[in-house]
C-alpha cells in the first residue's frame, strides 16, 4: 500500500511536468504524460491492460511526430522557406526565455517573419509565413494538450478509484 503511494506520488509529478512540458519544447510533454500511465501501472493491481498502454504510447508517438511536422507544414503552406522555419525555432526558444508566457505565441511568429524578410521575401510573404508557423505551433500545442489532459483524467480517475 506505501508503495501504491509512492507510485502515485511518482505518476502525478510525471503528470503534472508533462502537461507544463506540452507548452515549452524542451520537455517532452506527452511522452511524460505517458509515463504516468506506465508508472501507474506499478501500483497492486494494475489499473490497465496491455493493450490499453500500447494504444497510448502509438498515440503519444504519432503526436510527437506531428508536433515537429504541423509548424512545418504550416510554415511551408503559406509560402515560407527554410529560413522562416529556423526563425521560427529561434522566435520560439527567445520568447520562451525572455517573455514568458507571451514569447510562447509572438516568438515563433515573429521568428519566421523575420527569417523570411532576411531571405529576401517581401513583407506579405514573411507575414503569412510568420502566421503559417504561429498556427502550426498552436495547432502542435494543443494535440499535445489534448492528449496530456486525456492521459490526465485517466490517470486520476484509476489513481484514486473515482
Amino acid at each position: 500500500m506505501e508503495l501504491d503511494l509512492l507510485w502515485i506520488i511518482i505518476g502525478m509529478i510525471l503528470l503534472i511536468v508533462g502537461i507544463i512540458g506540452c507548452v515549452l519544447p524542451v520537455i517532452p510533454g506527452q511522452v511524460l504524460s505517458w509515463g504516468s500511465l506506465l508508472i501507474l501501472q506499478l501500483t497492486s493491481p494494475p489499473p490497465f491492460t496491455a493493450r490499453f498502454i500500447v494504444i497510448w504510447a502509438l498515440i503519444t508517438a504519432a503526436v510527437t511526430v506531428l508536433d515537429y511536422y504541423v509548424p512545418i507544414w504550416g510554415t511551408k503552406k503559406l509560402g515560407g522557406s527554410k529560413r522562416g522555419i529556423w526563425g521560427a525555432t529561434l522566435g520560439l526558444v527567445i520568447g520562451i526565455f525572455f517573455f514568458p508566457p507571451f514569447g510562447l505565441i509572438i516568438g515563433p511568429f515573429l521568428g519566421a517573419y523575420l527569417g523570411e524578410l532576411t531571405a529576401g521575401k517581401s513583407s506579405n510573404v514573411a507575414f503569412k509565413s510568420g502566421l503559417g508557423s504561429f498556427l502550426g505551433f498552436v495547432a502542435g500545442t494543443m494535440m499535445k494538450l489534448a492528449i496530456s489532459f486525456i492521459m490526465g483524467y485517466y490517470f486520476i480517475v484509476n489513481a484514486f478509484n473515482l
